[in-house]
């Protein structure tokens, strides 16, 4: 070969790492221009790996080989003359054995991965596998260290072409994983192992055997990588499991156990460095998202928060952003309350919390706090019934004398409002300050609420709490409503005064909390208007990044909140200003400041409705050209690094490929790259992004249904942009998609002017063609998303968007798409769709009766579209309701919790309500189901039992009455009107049900009552306060009672009377139809002639008494 043309290349690629930008630019574009597109660089490239003295350039010509190698699918190799191929393929071993920087023979090793990735396949290279079994079983430590890095190269390359000797490279790695002179031999098997599991399919099980035989071994070597505190080892033991744990093939399942230990152990340790503790920690996290049928059968979650809780007792980073031990040990307590049955986490949980707010120690307490706040949301229904005992801990909490336990506390109560909002806006007395001089007997909610935000305000005005403080405040206003008027003034003093002296971070807080306080107010909130809007101004013309930056969207976002909250005519007068800001925020470019703009916009579009019109045409594409960004890296920034980095860019490869280039791994231990970029800077996903996107895609539906015709000429490409977005990676991206295209469905509907739809499965109201245009283009993708999708907060949501846009469009929205739709109905209610497969499960293994409460959800949100098609289709739909009413049934059984358990019965109920007389063919075993849940211990239950009971009789053409089943529901729902102040919502409830469902009976078949024993029962369950659906059954029953047996009636006037007034009083709101309202007043009239004296009272509230 041409000396001189080898010269000069080396001479090049010298410069190409030369410290002056100008050569850089000019070696790299010779390169590309001259030698890079002709076959010939690659021998040459060849030459000079192998001979030169440089190691800077046997390290760049490697890289560069490897690429021109794999140039083009491999043309240029193949324009390569044969013999020079062989030649290279024949020198590669000896000359990668002989080359001492271990740097370049990891090049050399990328290099022959790229030669096997083309050779393998067609056979032409035979001496490469004897020379990897010779290498990884050479005697010398050297020799093992190339061989191994080898063959995990060539596995990354070209695994199928080894497939084959899958059981001679068990026994390969087996000898590795423990070889006793090299932790690089050890560590570099752990990750070829970890290559070779991507690709051991369910179905191999004896593969699968050999796998997890080494399992101790693999855990053994990462075990080693983290007492030596060798960061880089441990990153990619821990990559391989948590490689391990998203694989579909079981290979982690025996071995669950000593993983979890393994992670504690290594998590717990403080000799650790910190970085390693925090791989173990999320490494534990992922074990406990995709291995979580294991955890719970084995009962791993107490002894796993035994270590958490310890671990989260250590001290944070001042940077909120920043991981720390404590803060993944947090994690993972969350992920075990939001994939666990709450009965397996919140008792052992509530055990250790209590034990440790006990403790002297601080931390431990901040650690109770935390860890208390932290399964709020995974467990919320199991703690609801128990709050009011819980409180003390909260109180404690906020009261330590440790401001790191005060700020826990405050953080744990913010959980607890998001989560639990009617127990906290219902605070017992336990709760108020110390000193408080109020009466436990007299104090109402306000008082509770007035108190208890004060004990929080006072936290806000102590440097130390500042900050968690107005977040709990923010949370704990956002809840209260009308409550909030008693103290507002006290509220708004403290707030605005902190806008003025507070950190820049705490003014974002409490700029939320102002948006709380509005929210929460409403048009209470107009007095302090003018005046909050003067303080927040200013902070929209923030332009650093940062805290300025955050203060900026946050005020934007809390100045829509506020217009919501005084309305359209008063803030009209500053529509133009803050929306020119908005824009301007907009345009600085900042993910976070883009997505409170649009959120601004969102809520500006309702308030201001078809008046928001003239800024639909600069919101709308805006909101577009967020949909069509890159969340990786842009052009601008892969062009800066291309700039300030040449040579890594030297083949012009973008996307995929330059990731590749990017992300080599030819490194040893402890050796410095020739070319330092962060991968993650160009490729990486970009979260903040992802956001922005999905807020901006929520946001077209929200601006199309406020703005209606305004919007329609962005309707076509939001909907494309929506379709697409369906497929994103980013489970909120798809919510919002979903959502907002259910949303186009609706707004598009009512904008056609379609006359009322009646229920059947026969279409009798068609759709207006473009309505069935666009519906026919959206569904189809929504519901080939359905069956795919593998998040079930995802399926939860699409499930009640279709419910609601179902009940809204009728029929026609079904037509041709019915018996998909119930075949996904379906394969939920049987726990079969893609989101409820655990892939570790043993085909042998009886699924696990117990389920997290997001399980529950998926079920309620799924029977939901059950009830909704019942109504949609009336009777006929009896022809589907055989398939689904024993999968419903099962979540009445007793094994399954009080929440699933309510939520089928009420479906049931909802589904009768639907098919009116279309019921009859299921009214025995529907009996046989509310039968049971009437004496169910969960009074939730009962209430709903009470309701599906009473609509069976009222709409079914069986005679219920006959064979003692009217005594036998009497006799059920008595207890059910005994009720009394200590009675919970779901008792109150239950009580306005079961009246509902006595007068159902006897507009069914009153002769078949004992009246005189029923009567005074029922009617002492007037006036109605829960429920007010359940006053039309229970008037109908008054007026039936009046016409056919008036004489008994008599005896209840009194009685009646004052019920009559409450529910007739201007004041009394919407509690009666207007038949009903009609007519009973025509009833009052009625008893004038016989009783005048009796409905005297009633003269101010019935016209003409």
């Amino acid at each position: 070969m041409d000396p001189t043309y080898i010269a000069n290349l080396h001479t090049l690629l010298a410069q190409t790492v030369a410290p002056d930008t100008n050569v850089i630019k000019s070696a790299t574009a010779s390169l590309n221009q001259n030698y890079y597109k002709d076959p010939t660089c690659i021998p040459a490239l060849y030459e000079i790996l192998a001979t030169s003295p440089e190691q800077n350039v046997r390290q760049l010509s490697a890289v560069e080989l490897r690429k021109r190698i794999s140039q083009g699918e491999g043309k240029l190799w193949s324009g390569v003359p044969e013999d020079v191929r062989r030649t290279i393929k024949t020198k590669v071993f000896e000359n990668i054995m002989s080359e001492q920087a271990s740097i370049v023979r990891h090049s050399m090793a990328r290099v022959i991965s790229s030669i096997a990735n083309i050779e393998l396949p067609l056979d032409t290279w035979p001496d490469l596998l004897p020379f990897l079994q010779q290498a990884t079983s050479s005697p010398t430590a050297t020799h093992r260290e190339v061989g191994i890095f080898v063959l995990f190269s060539v596995l990354e390359a070209v695994i199928d072409a080894l497939k084959e000797q899958t059981s001679s490279l068990f026994t390969i790695f087996s000898q590795l994983l423990v070889d006793p002179e090299s932790t690089e031999v050890r560590v570099t098997t752990v990750r070829a192992l970890g290559t070779l599991a991507q690709f051991i399919e369910a179905d191999e099980k004896a593969d699968i055997k050999k796998f997890q035989a080494l399992l101790p071994g693999i855990i053994g070597v990462v075990s080693q990588s983290c007492a030596s505190n060798n960061e880089d080892d441990a990153r990619h033991g821990f990559d391989v499991i948590e490689t391990l744990l998203i694989l579909e093939s079981p290979l982690l399942s025996k071995n669950i156990p000593d993983l979890v230990q393994f992670c504690l152990s290594v998590g717990a340790n403080k000799s650790t460095d910190d970085e390693i503790r925090q791989m173990a920690l999320n490494a534990l996290n992922w074990t406990i998202k995709y291995k979580k049928s294991k955890i719970q059968s084995l009962n791993l979650a107490k002894p796993i928060m035994e270590v958490l809780l310890p671990i989260g007792s250590e001290a944070d980073p001042e940077d909120n952003d920043e991981d720390s031990p404590s803060r993944l040990a947090f994690r993972a307590v969350d992920a075990l309350a939001t994939v666990l049955p709450p009965n397996q986490v919140f008792p052992p949980l509530h055990a250790l919390v209590t034990g440790y707010m006990q403790s002297p120690d601080p931390g431990l307490r901040k650690s109770a706090m935390m860890a208390f706040g932290v399964t709020v949301e995974g467990c919320s229904e199991f703690i609801r019934p128990h709050m009011k005992s819980l409180w003390p801990l909260i109180d404690t909490g906020l009261s330590d004398p440790e401001p790191i336990v005060r700020k826990a506390a405050c953080i744990a109560f913010a959980c607890i409002c998001e989560w639990l909002e009617e127990e906290c806006a219902e605070r017992h007395a336990v709760l108020l300050p110390v000193g408080m001089n109020v009466s436990c007997q007299t104090i109402t909610k306000s008082d509770v609420a007035t108190l208890f935000s004060q004990a929080i305000i006072n936290l806000t005005e102590d440097p130390a709490t500042q900050g968690p403080a107005c977040t709990a405040l923010d949370a704990y206003l956002e809840i209260l409503e009308l409550e909030i008027g008693n103290y507002l003034p006290m509220i708004m003093q403290r707030l605005t005064g902190l806008l003025a002296t507070a950190p820049m971070n705490v003014k974002a807080i409490v700029t939320g909390a102002i948006g709380s306080a509005a929210h929460a107010s409403k048009g209470n909130f107009t007095p302090y208007f003018e005046e909050t809007m003067t303080r927040l101004r200013p902070f929209l013309s923030l332009t650093q990044d940062g805290e300025e930056m955050d203060l900026r969207g946050i005020s934007t976002d809390a100045i829509g909140t506020i217009a919501e909250a005084v309305g359209k005519t008063a803030f009209t007068p500053y529509v133009p200003e803050i929306m020119k800001t908005a824009f301007e925020g907009v345009a600085l470019g900042s993910a976070r400041l883009k997505e409170c703009s649009f959120l601004f916009f969102g809520v500006l579009a309702k308030v201001f409705g078809d008046d928001f019109g003239p800024y639909v045409p600069m919101v709308v594409p805006l909101l577009l050209e967020s949909m069509k960004q890159n969340e990786g890296g842009t052009d601008e920034l892969i062009e800066k690094l291309a700039n300030e980095n040449p040579d890594a860019f030297s083949t012009g490869a973008t996307g995929a490929q330059l990731g590749n280039a990017m992300m080599s791994t030819d490194l040893a231990p402890g050796e410095a790259q020739v070319v330092d970029i962060d991968p993650t800077q160009a490729i990486s996903v970009n979260s903040a992004i992802a956001i922005e996107k999905e807020i901006a895609a929520d946001t077209m539906g929200v601006v199309f249904a406020a703005t209606h015709n305004h919007f329609l000429p962005y309707l076509e490409p939001c909907t494309l942009e929506l379709v697409e977005a369906l497929q994103h990676y980013y489970e909120g991206i798809r919510k919002s998609a979903i959502s907002s295209l259910f949303a186009f469905m609706q707004t598009f509907y009512e904008l056609s002017g379609p006359e009322i739809w009646e229920p059947g499965a026969r279409v009798t109201v068609p759709l207006h063609e473009k309505v069935r245009d666009l519906v026919q283009h959206t569904l189809a993708p929504i519901l080939e998303l359905w069956s795919s999708e593998d998040d079930k907060s995802v399926v939860s949501a699409l499930c009640a968007d279709l419910s609601e846009t179902i009940a809204k469009i009728g029929p026609g929205l079904l037509d041709g798409h019915l018996e998909e739709i119930c075949q996904n109905v379906k394969i939920i209610l049987e726990g079969k769709s893609l989101c409820q497969q655990d892939p570790d499960a043993e085909e042998d293994e009886e699924p696990l009766e117990d389920q997290a409460e997001f399980d529950s959800v998926l079920i309620s949100s799924t029977s939901d579209v059950v009830a909704t098609l019942a109504s949609v289709l009336g009777a006929d739909f009896a022809q589907v309701f055989g398939t689904f009413l024993p999968l419903i049934a099962k979540n009445t059984a007793k094994n399954k919790s009080s929440t699933d358990r309510a939520s089928a019965v009420g479906t049931i109920g909802e589904v009768i309500t639907g098919m009116k007389n279309g019921i009859t063919a299921f009214t025995q075993p529907i009996l046989q189901i509310t039968f049971a849940a009437l004496s169910d211990e969960d009074s939730e239950v009962r209430s709903n039992a009470a309701f599906a009971a009473g609509v069976l009789i009222e709409n079914s053409d069986a005679d219920i009455s006959a064979d003692f089943q009217y005594m036998h529901i009497l006799n059920a729902l008595k207890p059910m009107f005994i009720v009394n102040d200590a009675s919970t919502s779901p008792e109150l409830h239950g009580r306005d049900n079961a009246a509902g469902a006595v007068s159902r009976m006897i507009l069914k078949n009153s002769s078949a009552l004992p009246l005189d024993q029923v009567l005074p029962v029922l009617y002492s369950a007037l006036p109605l306060k829960n429920d007010y659906l359940e006053n039309t059954p229970m008037y109908r029953g008054i007026f039936h009672l009046f016409r056919t047996n008036e004489a008994m009636m008599m005896n209840f006037v009194d009685v009646l009377v004052p019920a009559f007034g409450l529910v007739l009083a201007p004041d009394a709101g919407e509690q009666l139809t207007e038949e009903i309202r009609a007519e009973l007043i025509q009833l009052i009239h009625h008893l004038k002639a016989s009783v005048p004296g009796k409905v005297a009272p009633l003269a101010a509230v019935v016209p003409g008494l």
